[in-house]
């Protein structure tokens, strides 16, 4: 909601701006130079990025609209799941948290916790991790170097969406200079044609370089760090998940590794500790 706000605001200002200095908002409107600086930095995002990626960029810019998926309710989701899963593992021994974790859409603990399940990343990082501890025989400090592992990797898959708009957005300012040549270029050729004329054509060049500057920093340039921004919000869960694993595997009491788990979400979205209290409670 907050991006829709923001891109009304730009282009209110802008707009706004121009017409208290006199100038004619359908003086802007110049279609060739809109055709040839966002097509040319569509026809780039193309080129430089593979379709799984140019997927996730539009996804990823979807969800800006959206915000971000991990709020406090989605934390206190996952408390009450990693609480009832550990008292399972407590009561029935270990092996029989197999059946859980190999079919969690399945499971009659998971499946009553639809946010969890909406977060694949999540889902697969958790069920994954149990599975290694009830192999057995992986010592702790082995297994947190392998959750670190594997949140890395997740990280750096996820950034690619939003470098990949960073990169369309910083060659916006060149596509505009370059859509403001091709007018100058027609400016030239139609010289002979009066001041006026002259004039028009200069004016509309100078649109493209307007445009080209107003998408990189004030459309693009924004979108791709709102979206970077989720990315990392989106990490501290995985984050979470691990300190609640990694104290579970040591031998912590369930309401214990809970509080590891808790203690390792950043501020705006920890619940507190009777709030995780009670709800892990009511189940």
């Amino acid at each position: 909601m907050f991006v829709i706000i923001g891109i009304v605001v730009v282009f209110g200002a802008l707009l706004g701006g121009f017409i208290m200095a006199g100038g004619n908002p359908g003086t802007l409107i110049v279609i060739p130079e809109y055709v040839v600086i966002i097509g040319a930095a569509i026809g780039s995002l193309l080129i430089a990025n593979p379709l799984p990626v140019l997927i996730k960029t539009i996804n990823g810019i979807i969800g800006t609209l959206k915000g971000p998926k991990v709020n406090k309710q989605a934390y206190l989701d996952l408390m009450k799941l990693m609480y009832e899963i550990f008292q399972f593992a407590k009561r029935e021994g270990l092996i029989a948290l197999e059946q859980h974790v190999e079919n969690p859409q399945q499971s009659s603990i998971i499946s009553k916790y639809p946010s969890f399940l909406a977060n694949h990343h999540g889902v697969e990082f958790f069920c994954d991790t149990l599975k290694v501890v009830l192999s057995g025989g992986v010592p702790a400090h082995d297994l947190e170097d392998l959750m670190d592992l594997d949140i890395e990797a997740i990280e750096q898959e996820e950034e690619v969406p939003p470098g990949a708009l960073q990169v369309m957005a910083d060659a916006f300012p060149g596509l505009g200079i370059v859509a403001a040549v091709l007018g100058i270029i027609i400016t030239m050729g139609s010289i002979n044609e009066g001041s006026e004329a002259v004039g028009h054509h200069v004016a509309s060049a100078l649109v493209g370089t307007f445009l080209g500057v107003l998408m990189s920093y004030g459309v693009f340039g924004p979108i791709a760090s709102n979206m970077a921004k989720i990315v990392h919000k989106e990490s501290k869960y995985l984050l979470a998940i691990k300190s609640g694993l990694l104290s579970f595997a040591k031998g912590a009491p369930a309401m214990v590794a809970i509080e590891y788990a808790r203690r390792s979400i950043d501020p705006e979205n920890r619940p507190s500790f009777k709030e995780t209290e009670e709800a892990v409670k009511k189940g």
